[in-house]
């Protein structure tokens, strides 16, 4: 346990849960997409759904959108920024099957056409986690880089991508593997402990057998011209 367990984070109130961590939730949700999001169709869970108007929920999934942080002055406000950058969202509920009570199904279309699917709660204290990325289990908090690989599921395409990250000395700190069935689809969730080179990104995209490659970096990005 470290000292923002105990004290939580920096941010905009009311609530870690509903508001710090829905803007952690829309900030990992942009950067997964990996350009500007230009609609989101935001599907509210749980407490989520039944409290969280009430807590900014919904306002700050948006401001997390537009790559606001939990202490942005800017996230009461952040309907009125989507609109001024030409963000199109809408909200509504879902029963997610076996959710924690704050989570959300977020789909994702950037300015680029790149669409995405992710399923993610708040756990409190502004901590979060990814459950799914396009339908499939993930289960990350976020917190490392983090590389997911979609499959199909054949001999050597885990040693291919963690050889290229020990070519490149990026260590791993966690790695997990789930399939649909045998030779079905696969996904090859690894967080770790430095970012993984864009290029070696673009060549394990390029690989046979590997359908879809989405990264979560923490850097921050160039600005967009």
């Amino acid at each position: 346990m470290n000292l923002f367990d105990i004290v939580g984070p920096v941010m905009v109130g009311p609530s870690s849960s509903h508001t710090a961590g829905a803007v952690r939730i829309g900030h990992i949700g942009r950067r997964l997409l990996n350009e500007p999001v230009a609609k989101a169709e935001i599907c509210l869970h749980g407490s989520f759904l039944a409290t969280g108007k009430g807590h900014g929920t919904d306002r700050a999934l948006i401001a997390g959108l537009l790559k606001m942080r939990t202490d942005d002055e800017r996230i009461p406000d952040s309907f009125a920024w989507a609109d001024r950058m030409g963000l199109v969202y809408s909200f509504g509920g879902i029963e997610l099957r076996d959710a924690h009570p704050n989570s959300v199904l977020m789909k994702l279309t950037g300015t680029k056409g790149r669409y995405l699917e992710v399923v993610a709660a708040s756990l409190g204290g502004g901590r979060i986690k990814v459950c799914e990325i396009d339908g499939v289990e993930a289960n990350f908090c976020g917190d490392y880089p983090t590389l997911i690989v979609r499959n199909q599921d054949q001999p050597g395409h885990v040693a291919e991508v963690t050889s290229m990250l020990a070519h490149k000395s990026v260590n791993i700190a966690t790695m997990q593997l789930y399939r649909d069935k045998r030779g079905g689809n696969a996904v090859l969730v690894l967080e770790c402990d430095k970012e993984v080179p864009r290029e070696s990104i673009k060549w394990l995209e390029k690989l046979e057998g590997i359908h879809k490659v989405t990264y979560l970096s923490l850097e921050e990005e160039e600005e967009e011209s």
